[in-house]
């Protein structure tokens, strides 16, 4: 889309070179400049320029590089004013050479194309496009060879290969016009199987795929240390070793030629894009003297590394629920669960990542998590949003849940963790970052039967009996857990460990002493840790047709163009924010030289979706409900989110549908065309999660106190206390009486999470997304019974002991 040819564009839309240009012609023009415009502007009633404004504009010449037409395009553009309506004032001004930066030239691209690193096998895009006074011809050249068969404004190559890799242009004819694109390069890495299989993260940004590996080497030999990430543009490297630059280490691959004793210590690459930074796993290189022993027959090496531990493969399930239906809307879940799913894809995880589930969708997404676990897999589980704990189990509260709720309504953490035994993984992880209260609607006792296994690892957001909280500011920001994890998610130490740091790192926010600190309990023996690569093992052939049906949930739509009668081409783009939120955006490629007008607007969209009118096609991500995306997002587009995509029953189709009005054209009623499109099953709506609750669902590991085949689980006695962490003792105290001031930290206040029954408030805090709490007078901070995991045996008294004592709280 042209700025100078669509004359609907707002002049605040208009583009900062085209914007300086004009500037810079109307400031230097003493009869037809800024002024003059200035009084044809106020003449018009719809965009009336003030004496005052105009001063405001003169005293813009009295700032370094300040420049008064810019002044008065800035008010012309807040108070509405189009590039058609500047183009007929500039007209009547008659400075032809103004008008002249408004209007196309004979051959312009649009598009160029970007570079990009991607992983072998994969399929590689680059798109260049342009718009002239007579058709637009391509073609692409590799270096300084012809592309064979390169004549559409998209390079598709499919699959890419190591040989592809190289720099790209386009050459675009338009009648004698011709122009070259920029150069684009393409990095093509061939991560194999000892890095672990990866995916492209959903909405393109930069990812790691390739990891250092720690090294032993003796003195003499050759150092090689490689690591890869893919995004666009192409990420750059920088290599430390022990937290300083290496100079001029700045590739993908760093060698070290006959290694001396110096060059011992810690290597890890800094990795950065346009807008990002990452860090790889930070590795050991221990270089040994040989010292012989004895005849010299046998050698000894004075220095080792620990075994490296390994993970068959990594999978993570993150869920968060903050549009309730019965309960307080939450935000801070949104933000988490996107910002920790970019985390996990830099440590090799395949991620799930759901906003809004019902009881039904999030048990069925439960399920598909698990047919990606078998034996040494790392599994991980978060949830944000409203929950409670009671008798030792934590229940995930769906947004359909009634109010109140009660276990049946709700999901069992610790049945989860019973089924993710079963599939022997190397690893489980859970990060729970919701409420604990207790709910005292819910007076039924869930019997909870786990095997002694010592891989778990639990990161409560707050302790027990206490609730979890967020942080209020004018825009999106993360919960208070989360805010400090993520800071501390990439180290490359055991997980315990990481969340020790986490835990210490909260006990120093003043908004939540003595509110919320963050709960450990492990049974984990091994240093595990979640940057351990990743090695399949013997039954990764098994998990392969469930691999491949989560890559296919997590496929985007191709992006197409549409050729519509009248002439004008339409880009149809797609983005994922979440595994089940879709972006489709559209923008104008071409139009008719004849058209004055011309938009595209997405309609129709499935019933199933339930997707508001008003909330699409909007000008700006942001108006749209993307805040979260829209950096990554092409700018001068239509955009409209489609969320819940798990309740997508058919394949989704909408309506694509053109308005366009031609300058011949009497009045201004614009002509339509429509065109129908089809995408299928988008993202996680293949996995049919909108189905009734499947057979093997979480749901039959909840068992009732006294039910048929099970007997109580008793809980520890007084013997068994819970240590927690920085040597805090949470008793019942009295929430109630916080006054607002003690809950700010920077301008952000403190939101209290429902816990419980979600039906008991806060008098004091001052709350924009819920204002919930509980009154906790009267609570005993050991009430009830707690139901701890045991195996079945016959001394079930010493084993419940025995495991109870490996879950104890991490010590400060």
């Amino acid at each position: 889309m042209w700025d100078c040819v669509d004359r609907s564009t707002k002049v605040s839309l208009l583009r900062e070179p085209l914007v300086k240009r004009l500037c810079e012609v109307l400031d230097r023009s003493s009869n037809r400049g800024w002024r003059k415009l200035g009084e044809i502007v106020s003449s018009d009633k719809r965009f009336k320029v003030s004496s005052d404004d105009m001063e405001m504009c003169s005293l813009k010449v009295l700032e370094l590089e300040g420049s008064p037409s810019l002044m008065l395009l800035r008010l012309m553009g807040e108070r509405g004013c189009t590039t058609g309506h500047l183009m007929d004032y500039l007209q009547t001004l008659g400075n032809s050479e103004a008008l002249q930066c408004l209007k196309p030239p004979a051959l312009q691209i649009l598009i160029q194309p970007q570079s990009v690193a991607l992983l072998c096998g994969h399929n590689l895009r680059l798109s260049c496009h342009a718009v002239g006074k007579s058709p637009v011809q391509y073609q692409w050249f590799k270096s300084k060879e012809e592309v064979p068969n390169s004549f559409s404004p998209d390079l598709l190559v499919s699959p890419v290969s190591l040989k592809d890799a190289g720099f790209y242009i386009c050459r675009v004819n338009s009648g004698d016009a011709f122009e070259f694109s920029q150069w684009a390069q393409v990095d093509v890495l061939n991560a194999g199987t000892s890095y672990g299989q990866s995916y492209n993260s959903l909405d393109g940004r930069m990812k790691v795929v390739m990891q250092p590996f720690s090294q032993r080497l003796h003195v003499g030999e050759d150092l090689l240390l490689e690591c890869g990430a893919t995004g666009r543009p192409i990420p750059r490297y920088q290599w430390h070793r022990n937290g300083v630059p290496v100079p001029s280490a700045t590739k993908r691959k760093f060698v070290i030629p006959h290694v001396m004793q110096e060059h011992h210590g810690r290597y890890r690459c800094e990795i950065s894009g346009s807008t990002e930074r990452m860090w790889t796993n930070e590795v050991d290189v221990v270089i040994d003297d040989i010292y012989a022993i004895g005849d010299g027959s046998s050698e000894f090496c004075l220095n080792s590394i620990p075994e490296q531990l390994y993970a068959t493969d990594k999978v993570a399930l993150l869920i968060g629920n903050l549009s309730y239906q019965n309960h307080p809307q939450l935000k801070a879940p949104m933000v988490d669960v996107y910002d920790l799913t970019n985390l996990l894809r830099q440590l090799n995880f395949k991620v799930v990542s759901l906003l809004d589930l019902t009881e039904s969708e999030m048990r069925n997404a439960v399920d598909e998590f698990l047919l990606l676990l078998h034996k040494g897999v790392y599994g991980l589980l978060y949830y944000a949003g409203h929950g409670y704990e009671n008798y030792g189990n934590s229940f995930m509260v769906p947004v359909d849940a009634p109010n109140p709720y009660r276990s049946a309504n709700c999901l069992c953490v610790q049945s989860i963790l019973k089924l993710m035994q079963e599939k022997e993984t190397g690893l489980n992880v859970f990060l729970l970052d919701m409420c604990r209260k207790r709910n005292f609607h819910d007076d039924s006792t869930t019997n909870i039967i786990l095997r002694v296994t010592a891989n778990i690892v639990f990161g409560y957001a707050t302790c027990q009996d206490a609730e979890a909280f967020e942080l209020s500011s004018t825009g999106f920001a993360n919960g208070v857990f989360v805010k400090f994890l993520k800071k501390r998610l990439l180290d490359d130490e055991k997980i315990t460990v990481v969340l020790d740091r986490v835990a210490e790192d909260m006990g120093q926010f003043d908004a939540t002493k003595g509110k919320q600190a963050l709960e450990i309990r492990s049974s984990l023996s091994e240093r595990r840790a979640l940057t351990d690569p990743v090695l399949p093992g013997d039954s990764a052939d098994l998990a392969q047709p469930h691999n491949r049906q989560w890559a296919k949930a997590h496929e985007l739509p191709e992006s197409m163009c549409l050729n519509f009668d009248c002439g004008a081409q339409i880009k149809l783009g797609f983005a994922a924010e979440f595994s089940n939120v879709l972006v489709i955006y559209t923008y104008i490629v071409k139009k008719p030289k004849d058209m004055s007008f011309c938009q595209a607007h997405v309609t129709d969209v499935s019933q199933d979706l339930d997707v508001d009118p008003k909330e699409m096609n909007r000008e700006t991500p942001e108006e749209t409900g993307i805040y979260l995306l829209s950096s990554s997002l092409p700018q001068h587009c239509l955009y409209t989110r489609l969320s819940s995509l798990q309740k997508l029953k058919e394949e989704l189709i909408f309506t694509v549908c053109l308005q366009g009005t031609f300058t011949a054209m009497d009045d201004d009623h614009p002509i339509h065309w429509t065109k129908s499109v089809n995408i299928g099953k988008p993202l996680i709506a293949r996995l049919d999660l909108h189905r009734a609750m499947r057979r093997n669902s979480c749901l039959q590991t909840c068992f009732m106190l006294h039910s048929p085949s099970h007997s109580p689980c008793h809980s520890p006695g007084p013997e068994h206390h819970l240590h927690l962490l920085h040597g805090t003792n949470y008793q019942a105290q009295d929430y109630n009486r916080l006054s607002p001031q003690q809950c700010y930290l920077d301008c952000e206040q403190l939101q209290g999470a429902v816990g419980g029954s979600g039906d008991c408030y806060h008098d004091d805090l001052s709350q924009s997304r819920d204002e919930l709490a509980c009154d906790l007078s009267g609570f005993s901070s050991s009430s009830g019974r707690h139901s701890m995991p045991i195996e079945a045996g016959d001394d079930i008294d010493e084993l419940q002991t025995v495991f109870i004592n490996s879950l104890q709280l991490q010590p400060q």
